[in-house]
C-alpha cells in the first residue's frame, strides 16, 4: 500500500521515460503528507495490447492510485492532481492522460521479506 498502476498505450513512452515516470511518481508522493510510510509505496506500468479513443490522438497514459480506505475526498483529489502533474511533466507528447483514486478492499492483504 499505496499502489500506483500507470496503463498505457505503447506509442506514450520508452522504457527509460517510464521508469523515470516512476521515479517522478515515487518522490511526488513520499513528499505528500497524507503517505505516511514511503517505503511501502509500489509503483508499475503496463502497456495496453490493444486500445482505441475516441479522439483523434490515440496516445494515453491512465494512473489508478490504490489506497488503504480512510482518506477523506479533498485528499483522494490533491493525489490525483499531483499525480497527473507529474505524467504532464515526464509525458508531455501523450494526448490523454487521467487519473483515478480507488480504496483498496478491507481484506487487502500483503507479505514483505526483511530486507
Amino acid at each position: 500500500m499505496p499502489h500506483v498502476i500507470v496503463e498505457h498505450s505503447p506509442d506514450a513512452a520508452s522504457g527509460a521515460t517510464l521508469h523515470a515516470l516512476c521515479e517522478a511518481l515515487f518522490s511526488a508522493l513520499a513528499a505528500h503528507a497524507s503517505i505516511t510510510k514511503p517505503d511501502t509505496l509500489k509503483l508499475r506500468t503496463q502497456a495496453a495490447g490493444a486500445h482505441l479513443l475516441g479522439t483523434r490522438g490515440q496516445s494515453f497514459a491512465h494512473a489508478t492510485l490504490r489506497l488503504l480506505p480512510g482518506r477523506d475526498a479533498d485528499t483522494k483529489s490533491d493525489l490525483a492532481r499531483v499525480i497527473l502533474s507529474v505524467m504532464e511533466a515526464q509525458m508531455p507528447q501523450v494526448h490523454s492522460l487521467s487519473v483515478d483514486i480507488a480504496d483498496l478492499d478491507a481484506a487487502y492483504a500483503k507479505r514483505v521479506l526483511p530486507d
